[in-house]
């Protein structure tokens, strides 16, 4: 069975940078489509972004499009969420989340992933 850990929240100001990162344990990370989401008080969980197996494929959430950045390091069985440019509705708590198989047209809905971190908060704000 496949154990996530996230790590990496905290708190920041506007504008700056943050990166999250994803540590598996139990399982070859490179059998996996790794994903992030995220969610906010009184919100649904939201599409982040994901990354193929290999890390040659990405897709990301329009709102996070050029601001954030998804790598995934599977010798090391990790996976990053490098984040620039926060802004106050970044504000969250980000999972990481893994599912089976490459990347594919489900990549953006959370039943497409069976194995999920514990989450790290992430509080933009001045």
């Amino acid at each position: 069975q496949l154990h996530l850990v996230e790590s990496g929240g905290g708190w920041v100001r506007p504008g700056d940078s943050l990166t999250l990162s994803c540590t598996a344990s139990g399982r070859p990370l490179n059998m996996y489509t790794m994903g992030w989401f995220r969610q906010a008080p009184g919100k649904e969980r939201e599409f982040v972004g994901a990354i193929s197996w290999g890390g040659s494929s990405h897709d990301y959430n329009d709102s996070v499009m050029g601001r954030f950045t998804i790598s995934r390091d599977n010798e090391k069985s990790t996976t990053s969420l490098q984040m620039i440019g926060l802004r106050p509705e970044d504000t969250a708590v980000y999972y990481c989340a893994a599912g089976p198989g490459d990347i594919d047209g489900r990549r953006r809905y959370p039943a497409r992933y069976d194995a999920w971190g514990q989450g790290t908060h992430v509080t933009v704000s001045s």
